[in-house]
């Protein structure tokens, strides 16, 4: 060859030398991008994976939710399949693009589920009261229905008036646009964290108060008003809430809303608003959530009647909601009903045979302060009472039978107990105010006996609720103090108001000095089989804040301590949550999420045509994304993505793909030895993994192992150093201070993410473990028993079914490698033990075995060093 061509050559070999940098460079870069992808869909593949168990655990009906949480969770999810489905979409190259349209059709089915019902305004927006009738109850809400009935089919008095119906509320959210804000903020706001509720309700409150009622809505109601002052002089009105779904069976709503007195033709659209802004209230959201209700079917209609200036008025029951004497039961005070109500004074109990001839049975008159009346302005005022007038009783005998009378016809009328409001007016005519069902009745028993010596720090007053409690007493004076009840406390307070009920669902039993069995806090209490004492003297100073007391409402006493033989009569709380109108949009919801049908990924139906739910669309995203990321073949990556990890001369299941440096130095061909891998958290990791090896299960019954995988119980195929092709594919993602596994064992899968850098406070471990082969109960156990051991190793765990998540935090770099080596033990000697899980025995069995293996792991790793 001539020198020319000898240069020649060299410029085509140098030219060959840049172009290939140049194309490896390109490589690189499209790797890195790959591995981005992956890496990003796994982490969305988590998320959603999470959510998923968060609304299967919420499906237990173990616990509260309301719509905010469906919606919330939903849209975190199908946010996350969405990104997982665009990841697989760029891994893929596009090879999926009916996967897209999959998505969109489940996730039309799961908003007409639990989108709110924007329904337009077709009804009237105001209703005079003579109008109305029981079937009108979806249009005026079942109090106002339930009067209007009153009088067309008992002929019985109601006060004038008209009421905004459910439509003129939509048409006043509407004209105002404020439906779409209200969910927005409701959406973002964690409603069991009271203090989190308490902000929304104000934010909520004022955003209503401070919209325009529309023109239309307005001319309505001033022309309503108007016919009512036409007969006679300006009306003062009472203005009062009738949600739909209010006085409903069960869920009565009793003092959740707001009610204003006594208003004046000028206050009365500002008190319109102020009533529908009671819907936000903190009572009212906590009521709903613990109820299980939505916040769209209640539409907050208003009724707006004529004040009645009662001489006397109070609640009837056409039976004891104890049950522990046969009669009708009339609470009564002097003046306006409101303070029987509202637990603010003593009342007098007045009780009435059934059969006729009526007769008056029992009669308790007790002193009371003050009779509540109309303010000569607006409002209602508190009159004291001289002594004759306190000591007085409110009704006569011939106004006692009245009542008992009139409660024992609507009681007829509705075939079931009802809780009748009604007022003497000053003519001396009985005028019905409401009725409802009678909610929360409950049988109280004889007092338990007490063993002697027992002290009784207070006793008598009135048992507004059956049942028994005990705690360390928490007494509560103000708004601010609800945030700081904590759960099994006996709630102690002066009066018994509505306002209290929020924290009824965390209280063990409820002491107030004023209040009677009427009133809305004690209608609440029976609903939610809370022990409630009223009336108790001097309460707040005989039960001394965080002293442990036991409160025998049905002996009306309450007594020094836990005492056992009393509390051996507890009742369980009746709410539960399961069967509520938010569980079963949850559960229709969930129809469309939980489900698995992509089983097999060999099977011709593992395809996007047949992804029927959320999870058919995880499962083939993370499926297909590591059949992208490790197809083995001539393609762009081969050699240079995964690369097959080998150990003691054996080809493992295990792929490595080095996101960055990841490598001690390039590695030509398929495989790599662990030498090569410069990744201190995956040697951790392996280490741990490698420790000690795994027999398989010990322990384990014929029938929770045996019976379900005997095919693969003793394969030593399973053990984590050979090589196997009946082990599933399992990868490491790693850079120098980066370690991602994602695998499956046996019968269970697992991630192990760890970051192990030089800033502390950037440095994590992650841990996620579901699944196993025996049924649910044993998977618990197994799962349970491994966040017992993660617990005591420093790890934040949580458990939903028999999911598992674990994370540690702002750690060093050495923690996160100590950490990483008891994970690795962990996966490996954790397979298939659900199987051997018996009962609690085993349970602790096998946590003192992963105890003393993880011990044993971190010994060998401190002589290593």
């Amino acid at each position: 060859m001539g020198i020319f061509d000898a240069v020649s050559a060299l410029f085509r070999g140098e030219r060959r030398s840049s172009e290939q940098g140049k194309q490896e460079e390109e490589l690189r870069r499209a790797f890195k991008t790959r591995c981005s992808h992956f890496r990003s869909l796994l982490s969305a593949n988590k998320r959603a994976l999470a959510t998923m168990a968060t609304l299967e655990e919420a499906m237990q009906g173990q616990r509260l939710f309301s719509m905010s949480f469906v919606r919330a969770n939903c849209t975190t999810l199908i946010a996350a399949v969405f990104n997982m489905v665009r990841h697989l979409d760029a891994l893929s190259g596009g090879a999926y693009p009916e996967l897209l349209d999959r998505l969109k059709d489940i996730q039309q089915k799961i908003d007409c589920i639990i989108s709110p019902k924007n329904e337009p305004v077709s009804g009237p927006l105001v209703l005079p009261m003579e109008a109305i009738g029981i079937e009108l109850a979806h249009e005026v809400g079942a109090k106002m229905a339930s009067l209007g009935e009153a009088r067309q089919s008992l002929g019985r008095t109601i006060p004038k008036g008209f009421v905004i119906t459910a439509s003129g509320f939509k048409r006043f959210i509407e004209a105002n646009k404020l439906q779409e804000e209200i969910n927005r903020r409701m959406q973002i706001t964690d409603l069991a964290k009271l203090d989190a509720v308490f902000a929304l309700s104000s934010s909520l409150q004022q955003l209503i108060i401070t919209s325009p009622v529309p023109d239309d809505l307005e001319r309505a109601i001033m022309e309503q008003y108007e016919a009512m002052a036409d007969s006679g002089p300006e009306p003062r009105l009472a203005v009062r809430s009738s949600a739909i779904g209010e006085d409903a069976i069960g869920t009565s709503f009793a003092g959740q809303y707001r009610s204003e007195l006594n208003v004046t033709r000028d206050s009365l659209l500002d008190t319109y608003k102020e009533v529908v802004a009671s819907k936000y209230g903190v009572t009212a959201m906590t009521y709903r959530v613990n109820r299980g209700i939505s916040d769209d079917e209640v539409p907050m209609c208003v009724g707006c009647l004529e004040m009645i200036p009662a001489t006397a008025g109070g609640v009837a029951y056409s039976m004891d909601p104890m049950g522990r004497e046969a009669g009708v039961v009339i609470n009564s005070a002097p003046g306006l009903p409101g303070a029987v109500v509202d637990g603010s004074v003593d009342v007098d109990v007045f009780r009435v045979s059934r059969e006729k001839p009526r007769r008056i049975l029992h009669r308790h008159v007790p002193l009371k302060r003050f009779r509540l009346e109309c303010s000569p302005d607006e409002g209602v005022l508190k009159r004291p009472l001289d002594d004759a007038d306190a000591s007085a009783p409110s009704l006569d005998d011939e106004q006692i039978l009245q009542v008992a009378k009139c409660a024992l016809e609507f009681e007829d009328l509705y075939d079931q107990p009802q809780d009748v409001e009604w007022a003497f007016a000053p003519d001396g005519g009985l005028v019905v105010l409401q009725s409802r069902p009678l909610s929360g009745m409950e049988e109280a028993l004889e007092g338990a006996c007490v063993p002697e010596g027992t002290v009784v720090l207070a006793e008598g007053g009135i048992c507004a609720s059956p049942g028994v409690g005990a705690g360390p007493v928490f007494v509560v004076r103000r708004d601010a103090d609800m945030l700081r009840f904590p759960p099994g406390a006996v709630l102690v307070v002066e009066q018994a108001h509505a306002r209290w009920a929020p924290i009824l669902n965390r209280a063990s039993a409820l002491v107030a000095e004023f209040g009677g069995a009427a009133g809305h806090l004690a209608s609440v209490a029976r609903e939610f089989r809370a022990p409630a004492l009223f009336g108790v003297e001097n309460a707040l100073r005989l039960l001394a804040a965080e002293q442990e007391v036991t409160v025998d409402a049905d002996a009306r006493r309450v007594l020094q301590g836990r005492v056992e033989e009393v509390l051996a009569h507890k009742r369980e709380p009746r709410v539960s949550f399961a069967g509520s109108p938010v569980h079963a949009v949850l559960a229709k919801t969930v129809h469309h999420i939980v489900p698995l049908h992509l089983l097999h990924p060999e099977s011709p139906t593992f395809s996007p045509a047949f992804c029927e739910t959320l999870h058919d669309i995880t499962r083939f995203c993370h499926e297909k994304a590591v059949e992208e990321m490790f197809r083995m073949d001539e393609s762009l990556f081969c050699g240079r993505c995964g690369k097959q990890l080998k150990y003691k001369g054996g080809k493992l299941q295990y792929y490595v793909v080095d996101i960055e440096n990841g490598f001690c130095e390039p590695v030509p061909g398929k495989y790599i030895e662990m030498e090569q891998i410069c990744c201190p958290p995956m040697h951790a990791l392996w280490e741990g993994m490698i420790a000690i090896p795994w027999a398989g299960p010990v322990g384990t019954t014929a029938r929770g192992f045996l019976a379900l995988v005997a095919e693969s119980a003793g394969n030593p195929d399973l053990e984590v150093t050979r090589a196997s092709d009946r082990m599933l594919r399992n990868y490491f993602l790693v850079d120098r201070e980066y370690c991602n596994l994602q695998a499956s064992f046996g019968y269970h899968f697992c991630t192990v993410e760890a970051q192990a850098g030089k800033a502390d406070q950037e440095n994590y471990v992650n841990f996620h473990f579901k699944g196993g082969a025996a049924n649910i109960a044993r998977r618990l156990m197994r799962v349970n028993a491994i966040a017992d051991v993660l617990a005591e190793n420093g790890f934040i765990v949580e458990v939903k079914e028999d999911a598992l998540s674990a994370r540690a935090e702002e750690l060093s770099a050495r923690e996160v490698l100590e950490l990483l080596l008891i994970l690795g033990y962990l996966i490996i000697h954790t397979r298939q033990m659900d199987a051997a899980m018996g009962g609690e025995d085993s349970r602790t069995a096998f946590a003192d075995t992963l105890r003393k293996g993880i011990a044993q792991v971190l010994t060998m790793s401190v002589d290593r060093s």
